[in-house]
């Protein structure tokens, strides 16, 4: 797809824009340093890579078994995530992941119930940390930057932890209206089919809902519990990509500690989750430059290009950004052939099977295969492994 290739590209306008209309000049940029730059680099690929571990540790525990191997099943976290970063509001991702699933015989609800919980721990943790940055930077007379990522990180909260809520009391549909449009859109039995499917998923992700936000097995509490944690680790992972350049440069930059660090990141995250540019380019530089600045007002034009952050950031947002876009497209491409190469050899097979006996061998080869893999062989078993 040509989104693939021009994601990239597009992500880098607003950091063009920024050298272009500011002082910055190559010097600057370089003055970080290649250590810091790699430091800042890896400490991001970290938490890219703790949120695939993430993903592979809810599969074991909430289907019961691995779907692929340690590797693919990373390199398939790796890849949604590019889709996640290069769309606005970081949407998207959790239809790859979700498909990936399905095709590996997990069944949607159970998939969709694996994203959902992925979402819910970056949420919860994004939006906390989101709300504590907001008020110490009001505390510390940010008034206007703290006002802004509290007001935005609450209504994220209170909007996913109602729909935790309410999918463990209900099943939950799509609305009427929603449903009607599907229907009109896709023009009678597809759009009917694709209701019923969408519904039945839902179902089924309120019912994996209900089985586990009891909280009356101990397992369950682990298991939300170690991915809490897991999350908590990659967001400090962001923080120190911001600290080791900031403390890399001097030039009259006063040092910021791993705590501040982790406030900026998390403001700038908050805002980046505004569904206005792909993978938030340029409003996460804003808002760390205005977490860091201390904004209190609306600033100027001359504020923003005078500031000596300024270069940081741009560095900041090369490395924390750009470079891991880089190792997550790469595994996107991979998806994406492999993907490709099994078509081929699911076509490849049907011509082949034009010798009765040689269907009849596949047939029973791929209902075997099937069995072994499928998640509903569990059923009536605890939704989450105590191991």
């Amino acid at each position: 797809m040509n989104w693939r290739l021009l994601a990239i590209p597009a992500s880098i306008v607003p950091l063009i824009l920024m050298v272009f209309f500011t002082h910055i000049t190559l010097d600057d940029l370089l003055s970080v340093g290649v250590i810091p730059f790699v430091l800042s680099s890896a400490a991001v690929i970290g938490k890219v890579l703790l949120q695939a571990y993430r993903f592979k540790y809810f599969i074991r525990k909430f289907i019961g078994h691995d779907v692929s191997s340690f590797s693919t099943t990373i390199s398939a976290r790796l890849g949604s995530e590019f889709v996640s970063q290069t769309t606005p509001s970081y949407i998207g991702g959790e239809i790859v992941r979700i498909a990936w699933l399905t095709r590996r015989g997990v069944p949607a609800g159970r998939a969709a119930w694996i994203t959902t919980i992925e979402i819910i721990s970056d949420v919860f943790v994004g939006t906390i940390l989101g709300i504590i940055s907001g008020v110490f930077a009001i505390l510390n007379g940010g008034y206007f930057i703290g006002t802004i990522v509290v007001l935005l990180s609450i209504p994220t909260f209170t909007f996913w932890f109602l729909l935790m809520f309410f999918s463990a009391k209900r099943n939950l549909q799509l609305p009427k209206l929603i449903e009607k449009i599907i229907v009109k859109v896709l023009r009678g039995e597809r759009g009917r089919n694709l209701v019923t499917s969408t519904n039945k998923a839902i179902a089924d992700l309120c019912q994996m809902s209900r089985e586990n936000f009891t909280f009356s097995s101990p397992a369950v509490i682990k298991t939300f519990a170690i991915g809490i944690a897991i999350t908590v680790v990659a967001f400090v992972l962001q923080g120190i990509s911001f600290m080791v350049l900031v403390n890399a440069v001097g030039n009259g930059i006063p040092p910021i500690s791993i705590f501040d660090s982790v406030m900026a990141t998390s403001a700038s995250t908050v805002l980046a989750t505004l569904p206005i540019t792909l993978g938030g380019s340029g409003l996460a530089e804003l808002g760390i430059w205005a977490y860091v600045a201390n904004l209190d007002a609306i600033p100027s034009l001359q504020d923003i290009v005078s500031d000596s952050h300024l270069s940081v950031i741009v560095v900041w947002r090369i490395a924390s950004y750009h470079v891991p876009l880089v190792i997550m497209w790469i595994a996107l491409m991979r998806l994406t052939i492999n993907k490709d190469v099994v078509s081929l050899r699911k076509k490849s097979s049907k011509i082949d099977l034009s010798d009765p006996n040689e269907a009849r061998h596949h047939s029973e080869g791929g209902n075997r295969g099937f069995n072994l893999d499928n998640p509903n062989n569990s059923k009536g078993q605890s939704s989450v492994r105590d191991d």
